[in-house]
């Protein structure tokens, strides 16, 4: 193991449960920029690529979600996160980097919330 992937697997190893969602936004919309520079560039298998690692990020972040004590917010949250899943298989089908956006800033708007309660 190199030197730079035993210092990213340390980092998230040792973060809190708040710190380790904001990483997972920010993994997902790193993803998804990648993949409207994809559109724009016609490569559509790199495209696809990072969408579904995207779309990875969004089921874990699902998955996880306490629905028996999260309440509402988690409910609210696995509607988003279903949506966003949605949205996004369809926007890979037709290459649709709109639609992209539209959940890029809907992770962002998480992100910043996930942010403030973090910080």
């Amino acid at each position: 193991m190199n030197v730079a992937n035993l210092y990213q697997n340390t980092t998230v190893v040792t973060q809190n449960r708040g710190r380790l969602i904001v990483l997972l936004y920010e993994g997902a919309i790193k993803f998804l920029r990648q993949a409207v520079a994809n559109i724009q560039a016609n490569d559509f298998q790199a495209k696809g690529r990072n969408i579904r690692k995207a779309q990875d990020i969004i089921l874990e972040l699902n998955t996880v979600l306490d629905m028996d004590n999260g309440g509402e917010v988690a409910t609210n949250l696995r509607s988003l996160y279903n949506f966003m899943n949605r949205h996004l298989t369809q926007a890979n089908v037709k290459c649709d980097s709109d639609m992209i956006q539209e959940v890029i800033r809907i992770l962002d708007t998480l992100n910043q919330s996930w942010n403030t309660i973090t910080a």
